[in-house]
């Protein structure tokens, strides 16, 4: 999809980190922005600064973990903008524990929102951009959907899951000779909020920060901060639908820890506990 200005772009964690670069990105090249996110003021913060800088912009408060409510987007988004043409299935959440550890609500919270709202956004969006034989679809996956670093388990099996939904959901397009395309985002660490997840948990899904969590929260917090700027990763992105690349990578030095992976499989070695060591 080269030609961009004019037309619409839907981002979903649209308030902060990776989405919200994107928005800003998307308004930069000329076009019309839907922000979603489930949280309220920074969303609609978010909106009011697109907007004084002249973007035509719709905040739509949305909880991806819910079909109807990513169908209330898509809804919200043709009714303001008539239609739709790249779809960002990108709000995400992380928890920290071995994974004998982790409580099932948090297990059903991450699933929720990085799996579920990567599936919700593939079924409201894409017969939209079937009817209209134009678009572009792209999912956040991680480097952790490549890899199997320890301690973050369900943030890992959410990832890994939406880099194969990615890879089928390109092939079933091509399949059917459609003329949407799709692109996985697989980026390493990055300056966002994303291990300050809890801010966003559900109440059916209380917070436990003591002990190892919080260590794990803390370190996650440094590593994020050391990462690259969310404005790098938007600029990959579009840099991807422009040249309708599948997989897009922001850190290439990580390539070496997906071989090494891809070498354990095909060898059918026992895999290292560390696997950036």
């Amino acid at each position: 999809m080269e030609q961009l200005r004019g037309k619409v772009a839907v981002v979903t964690g649209g308030a902060s980190g990776i989405g919200l670069a994107m928005c800003h990105r998307a308004a930069a090249e000329g076009m019309r922005v839907v922000m979603a996110d489930v949280e309220e003021a920074p969303l609609e913060a978010a909106a009011e600064q697109l907007a004084r800088g002249g973007a035509d912009v719709l905040a739509v408060v949305t909880d991806v973990s819910e079909g109807e409510s990513v169908e209330r987007l898509r809804d919200r988004a043709v009714e303001h903008f008539g239609t739709v043409h790249l779809v960002h299935n990108n709000a995400g959440v992380s928890v920290g524990g071995t994974l004998w550890e982790v409580p099932e609500a948090d297990w059903r919270w991450v699933i929720g929102v990085n799996l579920w709202g990567v599936v919700h956004g593939i079924r409201a969006f894409v017969p939209l951009l079937l009817d209209q034989g134009e678009g572009h679809v792209v999912n956040t996956a991680s480097l952790a959907g490549l890899i199997s670093p320890p301690l973050i388990g369900p943030y890992i099996a959410t990832k890994h899951a939406v880099v194969t939904i990615s890879e089928t959901l390109l092939k079933d397009l091509r399949l059917v000779g459609a003329g949407v395309s799709v692109s996985v985002l697989c980026p390493g660490f990055v300056r966002t909020a994303i291990s300050d997840s809890d801010r966003n948990r559900p109440q059916w899904a209380p917070s436990h920060t003591e002990g190892r969590v919080q260590e794990l929260a803390d370190i996650g917090k440094q590593l994020n901060a050391a990462g690259i700027d969310p404005a790098e990763v938007a600029s990959a992105v579009f840099d991807a639908v422009r040249d309708d690349r599948f997989y897009i990578f922001t850190h290439p030095e990580t390539k070496p820890a997906v071989a090494h992976r891809m070498h354990d499989l095909l060898d059918e070695r026992t895999p290292d506990a560390l696997p950036f060591a």
